[in-house]
């Protein structure tokens, strides 16, 4: 899945100091697109491989704008990925069950995150974990003007280039708000956008499940091609997580990077 950015990636920002030239004439085309904002959730109606049938409608959609949001359903493969919006203390931990495992995942930041965080991001990227663009503000992109849109992508992806010498291949839209601009904006710049086929209740930090509510939640979930959303600031899902993946394995289910 990994592609190569575009060279010309930095040279999407708002105006040109030289000669005044917009960003709307150089890169109009996105104007094109549809922006009407998709709420993205892959309700709870499954089909008889326990597939979200939302996430499939979704993949079939929106796949070859560059999307992702299931896998192949005759594979026993998933992703597992992480939002980090901020640190809550447990990615240290996540890291190590990670690593004592064998499993790669994907960590999707924002520049606040980064920018705190060095020494995580740097171990993401030397444990061989792949680390998302998440946005640098984390606005709803749907809501952004395309040099807003390009510049939330390319302010992130040249300070995590600069800082780690690193380069960022897949995205995800914050709260999963996007559009085929959106989408379309992020192809253009070499980005898969990444959304999910589970997620769940997990991130509000005073109120988490119970570790047996959470491993069954999660487990009972598992499907062919599924691309797992948790949340790095629960609690729950660090003192699970060893378990979960003990069940994806015994199960057959191979964990890939992206």
């Amino acid at each position: 899945m990994k592609k190569t950015l575009l060279s010309v990636f930095a040279a999407a920002l708002v105006v040109s100091a030289i000669g005044g030239t917009s960003y709307a004439a150089e890169h109009g085309d996105l104007y094109q697109y549809n922006n009407d904002k998709v709420a993205y959730g892959m309700g709870v109606e499954t089909d008889s491989g326990n597939r979200p049938l939302g996430a499939v409608a979704a993949e079939r959609e929106y796949g070859d704008m560059g999307a992702l949001f299931i896998g192949e359903a005759a594979k026993k493969r998933l992703w597992l990925t992480f939002d980090e919006g901020y640190e809550n203390g447990y990615t240290a931990q996540i890291l190590d069950i990670l690593k004592n495992k064998n499993v790669r995942a994907v960590f999707f930041v924002t520049y606040d995150y980064a920018m705190k965080n060095p020494g995580l991001i740097q171990r993401m990227i030397d444990e061989g974990h792949t680390v998302g663009n998440h946005t640098y503000s984390h606005p709803s992109l749907p809501e952004c003007t395309p040099e807003e849109l390009y510049t939330e992508l390319a302010m992130l992806h040249e300070y995590i280039k600069e800082q780690f010498n690193y380069d960022m291949y897949v995205m995800r839209p914050p709260k999963g708000e996007f559009s085929e601009r959106v989408l379309a904006c992020a192809k253009s710049l070499g980005y898969t956008t990444v959304l999910w086929s589970f997620a769940y209740q997990d991130w509000e930090t005073a109120n988490q499940p119970s570790l047996s509510a959470a491993y069954d939640k999660i487990t009972s979930k598992t499907h062919n091609g599924a691309v797992y959303l948790l949340h790095a600031v629960s609690e729950t899902n660090t003192k699970v997580l060893g378990s979960v993946i003990d069940y994806w394995h015994e199960n057959g289910y191979i964990i890939t990077p992206m």
